[in-house]
């Protein structure tokens, strides 16, 4: 049996306050120890917000669902290590704040359990 769709939600809040916390550290353009923790927890929320019933999204259109699933691969699959530490900062302070937003209100909006 799948786990509901909530426990993801909440990944995806608890996620976000970790890297919250990892910013509180220092910066991550300049500490790749910093760098790697915040690509780790992005990595992971990315493939929660995969288990978010579609419908649920739908009801979100400014939070750019299939950039943030797409953002998940090129973070899995770039071996050769050259994402841009500018741009991972950008999506933390830019992306994320709007996104745990809209999952708090995912969350408040009801028990809705389908996936």
């Amino acid at each position: 049996m799948s786990k509901a769709w909530q426990a993801y939600a909440r990944h995806i809040l608890d996620t976000v306050e970790k890297i919250d916390r990892i910013q509180q550290r220092g910066d991550l353009t300049r500490d790749e120890v910093l760098y790697d923790a915040s690509l780790r927890n992005l990595q992971t929320l990315s493939e929660a917000t995969q288990q978010l019933p579609e419908a649920i999204k739908a009801q979100y259109p400014a939070i750019p669902w299939k950039q943030i699933s797409g953002f998940r691969n090129i973070l899995v699959h770039n071996y050769l290590g050259d994402i841009d530490a500018q741009t991972v900062l950008m999506v933390v302070q830019q992306h994320l704040p709007p996104l745990a937003s809209a999952v708090r209100a995912m969350l408040a909006a009801g028990p809705e359990d389908k996936m």
